[in-house]
């Protein structure tokens, strides 16, 4: 059954397109880096101002280094919808000289316009559209500024309020094409210092163990744990060591980063990283760090939202489609608790954390009327 107001709703999207352009435009003006809470909260005063517009109740989350994060209400049903985002930007104060907010063949460019303060715009204006609409749904907003750097401080308020939320609609941008994305990979950080003993190179080399020759057989041994071919990959990106070319390495690190499909391999890896072992006995290894987010699993929670979301959209004439991505989001966070999770609802685009970052404008009423309809589907789901 088509739920009310589906058939007019893309037009209602579209003749608020302009809103669209502008309130991305103003919320990418506003320069706001993972890190500076100043920026990161003069920011979070202009969402609060349209969050408040559209009517929801506002509070602000103040985290040490990480500026407020922003939870909001719009509603007072007895099942909560959360709609997920973050505003803080990988780039810092000062980008906006040389890469200023402007239009230019329909698309609209500038940092953070595509991740992710578009998605913000949408979300704020779906759940504008359709909360008149709702008849037993309470829409939980909750926007966090450190997402990019691994949601440190935010990681508690998104599983709380994912365990209180019967859906999670995340708005990161789209794939191309406004693909969704129904599978992320899981990441982890790791670091290895190796403790080795030093000496002469050329006197006493026989007395030295190197930490960097241990380095390299680890580096090797993290590379055979490998499965591409389901979907875990290990690579060591950052590597030092030593002090003098004629001096037998006493330390040698490495930073690793790790990505995995699946929650299975997620336990592999760890449990591998755990039973590594020197080559070398007078060396020492001293492992730190760990997966910052699990995989997001296309598991059954998650492609009963997707198939809500695909029909909602074909009732619009809009094929939905779904696809997977290497990176992370908050969205792993909240469907490794089971929660159904829909990520990718954002804009489409390219150029996350590049310099040609923008968001396709023709395209933006229509993803505002895919969350608007996804909404109004879940709401008329009997709990």
């Amino acid at each position: 059954m088509t739920p009310p107001r589906l058939p007019s709703l893309r037009q209602d999207c579209e003749a608020r397109r302009d809103w669209l352009v502008d309130t991305i435009g103003a919320l990418a003006r506003i320069e706001s880096p993972s890190g500076d809470a100043t920026c990161l909260d003069r920011c979070g005063d202009a969402i609060t101002r349209l969050l408040q517009e559209a009517g929801a109740e506002v509070e602000r989350l103040p985290r040490e280094g990480a500026g407020a994060h922003l939870r909001a209400t719009l509603g007072a049903g007895p099942r909560q919808v959360l709609l997920l985002g973050h505003f803080d930007t990988v780039w810092p104060v000062g980008t906006l000289a040389q890469m200023p907010v402007a239009i230019s063949d329909g698309r609209l460019h500038g940092p953070g316009t595509f991740d992710m303060k578009a998605g913000l715009a949408i979300a704020m204006l779906a759940a504008t559209l359709v909360r008149s609409s709702l008849r037993d749904l309470r829409l939980r907003f909750l926007f966090t500024t450190d997402e990019e750097v691994g949601s440190h401080t935010s990681r508690d308020l998104i599983e709380a309020e994912a365990r209180a939320s019967v859906a999670v609609l995340v708005f990161e941008p789209a794939l191309p094409g406004g693909v969704l994305k129904t599978a992320r990979k899981g990441v982890g950080v790791w670091h290895l210092d190796v403790h080795g003993v030093s000496s002469h190179a050329g006197i006493a080399p026989e007395a030295g163990a190197s930490a960097i020759t241990e380095l390299a057989r680890q580096v090797l041994a993290l590379h055979a744990l490998q499965a591409p071919h389901l979907g875990t990959t290990i690579n060591a990106g950052l590597v030092d060591g030593g002090s003098r070319s004629n001096v037998v390495a006493e330390h040698a690190h490495a930073e690793v980063d790790v990505r995995v499909s699946a929650m299975a391999e997620q336990a592999r890896i760890e449990q591998a990283f755990a039973a590594l072992a020197p080559h070398d006995p007078r060396v020492r290894l001293a492992w730190r760090g760990g997966f910052e987010r699990p995989p997001l699993e296309r598991g059954p929670h998650v492609q009963r939202l997707f198939t809500m979301a695909r029909e909602a959209g074909a009732a619009m004439g809009l094929d939905v489609r779904e696809g997977a991505t290497g990176g992370a989001s908050d969205g792993n966070l909240t469907a490794a608790l089971g929660v159904p999770t829909l990520d990718g609802l954002g804009a489409v685009g390219d150029g996350a954390h590049a310099r040609h970052e923008h968001v396709d404008i023709a395209s933006l009423p229509d993803r505002v009327a895919l969350a608007a309809a996804l909404l109004l589907a879940i709401d008329a789901t009997a709990p």
